[in-house]
Order: structure tokens, then C-alpha cells, then sequence
């Protein structure tokens, strides 16, 4: 019969209860995409437009074409910035993620008790602290007389002793120790978190093998901490390339530009120079950077 309504199930339509669900999952969803879209697309967007243009953030923009582009590959110090930056990765990366997966196996071996809950607590501190109280922390700690230089006086290394954060060839490997301080923390719960889910029938297969400590991590440890390490590599290779808040507290970019960065170069260029569209471009750039950085690692992980 020509007037007959189709059966719920067949094949092209859907039922009205589908719909309503889809429905209700977009009303829960809408709040967020719609604060999402205000405070991070729009802006997003924004920072795109400016960075075409010559403005100084309070008079009539001018358009500039590519040249704040240009300047990104012609300035020495906007491409020291960034190499500064990828210095950094060493630092806030490379470092943390190795002690910490050694930290994680030491403490593994840790009977349960005091010593191993005040390890955990210590390890895990700078990562609960504000990072502008860490850098002026460390900031007195690298001053000519700070803990630092003590330390070194006690040892009878008075040639050694400097001011840190002063000085053209140590001052970005000493801020590089506070990314190193702050991060291992974070690197090291992850890891043990990450091998408390490994099996420990796993381990006791190793030891029936022969397998030493040596072979029983990069055997067993080792592959069962693969999303533990890509989230690790992840956070703290972000944090490398968009670091701001330490440099920023410590030295300010300086001594000169010996430890600037584009976070801090990207606050100076808008805030202190007024050169909105190059700092706007900076930005753009610096966006896609990290997401072209992160994108193998996340592959990588999503690989089997």
C-alpha cells in the first residue's frame, strides 16, 4: 500500500529516536565548542589576519603583504629565538623523559613505605609549583651569591662560580636545569603509572629466561611504556617549544638574546614594541611548528 510508512528498519532511514540522540549530544556539546570558538578559534583566526598587516595594537592597521612573513627568515634574532627553542627540547624533553624512566624504574624496586611515598612526593613537587615562583626561585639560587654558587665555594670551585643567568655562554643551559627540575617530576609519575598496568607475569617470564636488570627494561619496561612515553614526549616537548613563563621570570630573553625564545620574543614584539603583525605572525608560525613536531610522535603512537 502506496500509504504504508516504511519499517523503522529499513536500510536509508533513521529512527526518530536516533536523531534525538544526536540531537542531545549536540546540546551538551554546543556550550563548549561555543567557548572553544570564542576564546581560541576566533582569536586563532585573528592572529592569522593580523599578521598581514603593520599595526601597533591602537591606530589604523596598514597591510604589510608577506614582510612580517619575511622577517621570520631575515632577522637574526627572530631564527635564534627558535633555535633557542629547540635547544630547549634537550632540556625539557630528552632529560626529563630519561631520568625519569629511570627514576620510575629505581623506585619500582622500592619496597612500599615512607621512603618510597617521600621520593614520589619530592620528585612530583616542581611540577605542583606556579613556574613564575620556580623561576624566581631559581633565580636566586643562580645569583653570584645563591645556593648554586655555595655549593661550588664548598667544593673549593671558586673558578667555577658565575653569575648564571648573566652569562653569554651558560645562561640558556642553566634556564635548560629549570625545565629539567620542573618536568622530571611529571615524567616520573607517569612512568610509574605507566608500569604499575605492565603485567608482572611479564617480569617473572625475564627472570625465568635469564634476563638481567639491563634486558628486563629494554625487554619488558621499555615497550609496555609506549603511551606513557608519547604522552611524555608530548607535554613536555610543548612545553620546550612555547616556553615562556620561566625565561621570562629568570632573564627576560637575555643576557642579549642568548636565551630568547618565541614565547618571550612574541610578548615583546606586541607588548613593548607594539609590532602587533609581527608578533601575530611569530605566533602563526610558532602553532604550526609544534603541530608539525607533534604530529610523528602522535602517529607513532597510534601505531601498533
Amino acid at each position: 500500500d502506496a500509504g504504508e510508512r516504511p519499517a523503522s528498519g529499513e536500510p536509508g532511514r533513521r529512527p526518530r529516536r536516533a536523531w534525538g540522540r544526536q540531537w542531545s549530544a549536540l546540546l551538551w556539546v554546543a556550550p563548549g565548542f561555543g567557548m572553544y570558538a570564542i576564546f581560541v578559534l576566533f582569536p586563532m583566526f585573528q592572529s592569522v589576519q593580523y599578521s598581514f598587516y603593520d599595526w601597533d595594537g591602537i591606530g589604523t592597521a596598514t597591510p604589510a603583504g608577506l614582510d612580517n612573513w619575511k622577517a621570520l627568515v631575515t632577522q637574526p634574532e627572530l631564527l635564534h629565538s627558535v633555535e633557542h627553542a629547540f635547544i630547549l627540547i634537550v632540556f625539557y624533553t630528552v632529560l626529563p623523559v630519561g631520568l625519569g624512566l629511570v627514576a620510575a624504574t629505581l623506585i619500582r624496586e622500592l619496597k612500599p613505605g615512607p621512603f618510597n611515598t617521600v621520593a614520589r612526593v619530592v620528585l612530583f613537587i616542581p611540577q605542583v609549583l606556579p613556574l613564575v615562583a620556580a623561576g624566581i626561585a631559581w633565580t636566586w639560587m643562580y645569583s653570584s651569591d645563591g645556593l648554586v654558587n655555595q655549593v661550588l665555594r664548598a667544593f673549593g670551585l671558586d673558578s667555577h662560580t658565575r653569575a648564571w643567568l648573566g652569562d653569554f655562554t651558560f645562561a640558556l643551559p642553566a634556564v635548560g636545569v629549570i625545565g629539567v627540575w620542573v618536568m622530571l617530576g611529571f615524567c616520573t609519575v607517569l612512568m610509574l603509572a605507566g608500569i604499575g598496568k605492565i603485567d608482572p607475569s611479564l617480569y617473572e617470564a625475564a627472570r625465568l629466561d635469564g634476563a638481567g636488570r639491563f634486558r628486563e627494561f629494554f625487554a619488558v619496561t621499555l615497550p609496555g611504556l609506549r603511551q606513557e612515553l608519547v604522552v611524555c614526549t608530548t607535554f613536555t616537548m610543548i612545553a620546550a617549544l612555547a616556553s615562556f613563563d620561566v625565561i621570562q621570570i629568570s632573564t627576560q630573553g637575555g643576557p642579549g638574546y642568548q636565551t630568547m625564545v618565541p614565547g618571550v620574543e612574541i610578548y615583546r614584539l606586541a607588548f613593548l614594541q607594539q609590532h602587533v603583525g609581527q608578533a601575530s605572525a611569530l605566533a602563526v608560525f610558532l602553532a604550526v611548528l609544534v603541530l608539525v613536531v607533534i604530529w610523528p610522535i602522535q602517529r607513532l603512537g597510534r601505531e601498533k
